[in-house]
């Protein structure tokens, strides 16, 4: 049996992570020979003793063959950190997975790519930005990865199929399962036109534990890590804690001061993370990774399209301006704008006027306003 058989094998069984993994490794344990030892040959190799009867027990060619067949019926795929197609970027971080599972296209992971990530309950603000730099950055020929969560991950995702670059996601469970369920046209739309990975085996359940690890991936895989929207605590922060460790770039986008939402992206910021208004602003950093065909439309301005947001915001006096941000926040009521601009009702009532005739806001039943 092939040593990347060996090492797969090794990762299907319960108890059985990184660390120990490498401790086999290290042991010179990576050979047929393996399923041989005993107890007491595995616990030299630094096993606890549990698992070391279990692997003397279980761990033999047959069942190896029968996770890899359960692998297969599942329609999965995999690859080892032996193999010469195994992510470039993710192979020089700390602690790559030894096994990584896939449906897809598995050379996407070897492209030129972006981490987008942020908050499950994005404001408006934070899908439209989002969805313009996901589908702006795909164009350019940069793939967009993520996380498949609801929210941010979801947008971005769907923003940039239609790309070039298209778009991987990485999950938390095995394969045969889809978290969040609502997910699940999503990520089959993705398996069939892009790429979905997990270092999961097939039939792990969600598990809180596991999004860290899985985030350390999303940042591997990627050039650089982007933050759209995130509150203080957001998991996306680890996200670029992870490219930070790996030695990749860590980006944000500027939101309003008032939204909580905001608070994670604007301290990465204050904290040194390139601030990004426009997909310019990351293509322009990694022109000599792209192909040819998207380096050359990037350097033309392709990724500089106005979206509608942006050609509405030309249009808008300062003061519209004004209104129009806090706006993207979500829908606020009369008392609510008057709170959060300190205008007197008279001037508001003139500035929210001039922002439905412009068709840049509308109104609600109840005196509700939101953006368009």
């Amino acid at each position: 049996m092939e040593i990347q058989e060996l090492l797969f094998g090794l990762h299907e069984m319960e108890g059985i992570g990184w660390k120990s993994i490498d401790k086999i490794r290290r042991a010179g344990l990576l050979t047929n020979a393996v399923f041989s030892c005993s107890a007491e040959e595995w616990e030299r190799a630094g096993i606890s003793g549990v698992i070391s009867a279990r692997l003397a027990a279980d761990f033999n060619e047959a069942w190896v063959l029968k996770r890899r067949s359960l692998m297969e019926e599942s329609g999965v795929a995999m690859v080892t950190i032996l193999d010469d197609h195994y992510p470039v970027q993710l192979r020089e971080t700390p602690q790559p997975p030894w096994v990584l599972y896939y449906r897809g296209r598995l050379e996407l992971a070897s492209c030129p790519s972006v981490a987008m990530v942020g908050t499950r309950v994005p404001t408006a603000y934070g899908r439209r930005v989002g969805e313009m730099l996901a589908g702006q950055l795909s164009a350019a020929g940069l793939t967009v990865v993520s996380g498949l969560a609801r929210g941010i991950d979801s947008v971005c995702h769907e923003a940039a199929l239609g790309g070039a670059g298209g778009t991987i996601a990485v999950v938390a469970t095995g394969l045969d399962k889809v978290y969040p369920p609502d997910n699940r046209e999503l990520e089959r739309q993705i398996s069939r036109e892009g790429l979905v990975l997990s270092e999961y085996p097939i039939g792990t359940p969600s598990h809180p534990g596991l999004f860290p690890q899985r985030n350390r991936i999303i940042a591997g895989l990627s050039l650089g890590t982007l933050v759209v929207e995130a509150d203080s605590r957001s998991g996306s922060l680890i996200t670029a804690d992870a490219a930070l460790e790996a030695g990749r770039d860590v980006f944000a986008v500027p939101g309003p001061l008032t939204s909580p939402k905001s608070r994670g992206a604007l301290e990465l910021i204050k904290q040194g993370a390139k601030l990004v208004t426009c997909a310019s602003d990351i293509v322009e950093e990694y022109v000599s990774s792209l192909p040819s065909k998207g380096a050359a439309s990037a350097s033309a301005g392709a990724v500089e399209r106005e979206s509608p947001a942006d050609l509405m915001e030309k249009k808008l006096t300062s003061e519209e301006l004004h209104l129009y941000h806090i706006l993207h926040q979500g829908p606020f009521t009369l008392d609510e704008l008057l709170v959060s601009t300190r205008w007197d009702f008279g001037h508001l009532h003139s500035v929210l006027l001039s922002l439905i005739i412009k068709k840049a806001v509308t109104q609600l039943p109840g005196a509700i306003y939101k953006v368009i």
